[in-house]
């Protein structure tokens, strides 16, 4: 997905998306260090960067929830 299409989103969901992506993540891994290969490596570095993308995003909301509080 594309940035702004999960700015979109609430925290809740983008966190439930971080969560699959982590597990996916890590599934590849496993499966890197089992077999000593993966079909593409190029996926586990879409997968890392999707991850780094949520957490950003997840970030900014809240700093902006914790901006509009305080203000």
């Amino acid at each position: 997905m594309k940035a702004h299409e999960l700015r979109d989103l609430s925290i809740a969901e983008l966190e439930a998306r971080m969560k699959d992506e982590m597990e996916t993540l890590q599934k590849l891994y496993f499966n890197k260090a089992v077999a000593g290969q993966v079909e593409s490596p190029a996926v586990i570095k879409n997968h890392r960067k999707e991850l780094a993308r949520l957490r950003t995003i997840i970030s900014e909301k809240k700093r902006a929830e914790q901006i509009e509080v305080k203000a």
